[in-house]
């Protein structure tokens, strides 16, 4: 009973890739619903970091109620199994107050950790697999692991970067443990609520260029300045999120490792290739709705027409 009156409850989640225009089309649909927006980005978590990660202008944050910004220090890790404790919450405390919740962002781990029932059968934690797969990557290297990954789960390798050692590892223990792919308990996930998920269709040619004006606009808004503040405060690249895009590359220039003229073009190339991973993430979903880059307030009536 209680399964099937969540069901009746929807969700709506804005998704897709990097600078896309989420944040104002989220904006706009909690205007026009009277509710909340609960961010689905695994920078924007991080207090401090605000204009590398875009984050929803003062402006905007004090017209809508936003969830799940600013919630932890940059020298905290912080994995799914976090953000999944802390958003779902929320999540049912606006369906208990008759809104609709309105989950924004790219990071599709964040999301799917509130939308899905995830069982992977007997592939609990494993100290001693993922040690050994830490000894791996320490005698090998991340291209390594990474291959034995696309070796075993090439759809799960799909979704992933090999940077994002974490999670590579994670696949590979829940591979050894289980006796098959995550991928494969994935596809038998169960939705816990209905849901509206929709995405901009841009033109790829086009969502580039964007990019490209967003990485410009960081670094003529002060990103140099906010990461050389982040370093003052004791951060520096060990701590997670100063791995994020345009934190990395600021932190080579300020070690003389590169020129401005490189951060600013490594930046620009790192967020069109995770673009294009989350891209590829989003598309496998089965529902999402893609809605053609239109004015603010079409798009928002072509996303309630979904209701």
């Amino acid at each position: 009973m209680v399964q099937e009156n969540r069901m009746k409850q929807k969700i709506i989640v804005v998704c897709g890739p990097t600078a896309s225009g989420k944040t104002a089309l989220a904006v706009n649909l909690a205007k026009d619903l009277a509710s909340e927006v609960i961010s689905a980005d695994s920078m924007c978590i991080y207090k401090g970091f605000d204009v590398g990660t875009a984050k929803p202008t003062k402006e905007e944050r004090g017209a809508i109620p936003h969830h799940m910004i600013d919630v932890c220090d940059g020298r905290e890790t912080f994995s799914v199994a976090d953000y999944k404790r802390l958003a779902e919450p929320i999540v049912k405390d606006l369906l208990g107050k008759g809104k609709t919740p309105i989950v924004c962002g790219g990071t599709g781990f964040y999301i799917e950790s509130l939308l899905f029932d995830f069982s992977y059968g007997n592939a609990c934690k494993n100290d001693a697999v993922r040690e050994k797969y830490e000894r791996f990557l320490e005698e090998n290297g991340k291209e390594a692991l990474f291959a034995v990954l696309r070796e075993k789960d090439e759809k799960s390798a799909e979704k992933l970067h090999q940077n994002d050692v974490k999670r590579v590892i994670r696949a590979l223990e829940i591979f050894d443990c289980g006796g098959k792919a995550k991928s494969e308990y994935e596809e038998k996930r169960l939705p816990k609520y209905d849901y509206i998920a929709v995405s901009f269709d841009f033109p790829r040619e086009e969502l580039y260029k964007r990019i490209d004006l967003r990485a410009e606009e960081m670094f003529d808004n002060g990103l140099v300045e906010e990461v050389k503040s982040l370093v003052v405060s004791g951060l520096d690249e060990t701590c997670q999120s100063m791995q994020g895009i345009g934190y990395k590359e600021v932190l080579s220039y300020l070690r003389g490792e590169i020129d401005l003229r490189e951060a600013k073009a490594l930046v620009a190339m790192n967020s069109r290739r995770y673009a294009k991973r989350q891209i590829t993430f989003f598309k496998r979903w089965e529902n999402l709705r893609y809605i053609c880059p239109q004015k603010e307030i079409s798009a928002v009536r072509e996303v309630l027409k979904l209701l």
